[in-house]
């Protein structure tokens, strides 16, 4: 299942939140202003501030990220990623910190994998995978 245009414009738009977990298991969820789809398949992720949940994405690369707006239908994604800390990724990662009025420096670039989505909006479809 590939990303459709509102999947991609529910993560660029809002936050997002981000759920990673150690290799024991133990789940982390923080929520990431700096998410965008690069294409149908993949979401890019800036780490300006990560640290449990970088660690965890160093032992155990598996991530969710569930976008926020309930006013929409709020989905779930699930996949693998790659750490970057320098390169392509790492440098648009930068280029957006830089175009922030925080003027954020990433420590690294998270390239996301969707390999699973989900539907997240209350009701007898919530937790349905999207085919």
């Amino acid at each position: 299942m590939s990303m459709t245009n509102e999947m991609m414009d529910a993560i660029e738009k809002d936050l997002v939140f981000l759920a990673t977990a150690t290799e024991d298991g133990i789940p982390n969820v923080v929520p990431i202003g700096f998410a965008r789809p690069l294409d149908e398949d993949t979401i890019l992720i800036a780490d300006n501030y990560m640290n449990k949940s970088r660690k965890n994405l160093e032992k155990n690369p598996w991530i969710s990220l569930v976008t926020k707006d309930s006013q929409k239908n709020p989905f779930q994604f699930k996949g693998k990623v790659e750490i970057f800390e320098s390169g392509k990724y790492f440098d648009t990662v930068t280029e957006w910190g830089q175009n922030a009025m925080t003027k954020l420096t990433p420590k690294a670039a998270i390239l996301m994998k969707v390999e699973e989505i989900y539907s997240i909006q209350p009701g007898p479809e919530a937790g349905k995978k999207i085919e």
